[in-house]
């Protein structure tokens, strides 16, 4: 009898160690998420409040994660996230030019995020969802851009062309309104390709939804990208932001009152912007 009592002791305080740590990182994350909500507690020139990711959430039925400057849904099924969420300042944008690291698995996890090794001949690039180009006001906010939970494969001449195209506009866009929170994600559905020994599903469509603050209820702007080269302008792809709840699932700006939802979740109006 006795000598199966170290291997289940050892076993319990394997599993205690686990729910520990994952206790810690869960409490990082909402920290994360705290501090950078207590900073945001201001007013702009026009006496706007600053926006926080706090603030307007996509929801999930997946593991959140609350990295220093943006969060995510990871969806495991799909290996990668469903959506991310961060704030664009126009102070977060610098013409600096770090050191382009390696990508690394994001730890936080706690399914496992998927390897960057998936992608390594599979014809697809490791494209960003927060883009490495957002988040140029420090180094280390750049660096956690290349988390694998981060990114999501696509075809080179859809990454570095329209997508690219979209990621440069929506700095404009910062640069011009001085903060934007921006949600990003793959449209994610059964039945997709997939890529690797994690098998990391392959979208079809991509989507960016850029929001800013007015003082009569704010902007919104939707993008809804096929997952190819294309030459035509971004605007060809505008859409509603309904249209991308109807694909995903996902309910966006919920915090919202319900009258300014409505009104700004049904427009394509690129006016304003």
């Amino acid at each position: 009898m006795r000598k199966f009592v170290y291997p289940i002791l050892i076993f319990l305080c394997a599993i205690g160690f686990i729910l520990w740590e994952q206790k810690i990182d869960k409490q990082e994350s909402q920290d994360n998420l705290e501090q950078e909500d207590f900073a945001s507690r201001d007013f702009n020139n026009q006496g706007v409040k600053k926006l926080s990711r706090k603030d307007f959430l996509p929801t999930s039925g997946n593991q959140v994660v609350h990295h220093h400057t943006y969060s995510l849904s990871y969806n495991e099924l799909h290996e990668q996230a469903e959506w991310t969420a961060h704030i664009l300042n126009k102070s977060d944008i610098k013409e600096v030019d770090f050191k382009r690291p390696y990508f690394e698995i994001d730890d936080k996890i706690t399914t496992e995020a998927a390897h960057w090794k998936n992608y390594k001949n599979s014809g697809y690039d490791r494209g960003h969802l927060v883009p490495a180009g957002d988040r140029r006001a420090t180094k280390a906010a750049y660096e956690e851009t290349f988390l694998t939970s981060n990114i999501s494969p696509q075809e080179h001449e859809f990454n570095a062309g329209i997508w690219n195209r979209l990621e440069q506009k929506t700095r404009y866009y910062a640069k011009k309104h001085d903060q934007l929170y921006v949600v990003t994600g793959p449209v994610l559905k059964r039945g997709l390709k997939s890529i690797g020994f994690d098998n990391v599903s392959v979208p079809e469509q991509y989507y960016k939804i850029l929001y800013r603050q007015t003082n009569d209820g704010g902007k919104m702007l939707a993008f809804l990208l096929p997952h190819r080269a294309s030459n035509e302008s971004i605007y060809k792809y505008v859409s509603t932001v309904d249209q991308i709840e109807s694909l995903t699932g996902i309910d966006f700006f919920s915090q919202l009152p319900d009258t300014i939802e409505k009104q700004l979740e049904s427009s394509r109006d690129t006016r304003g912007w």
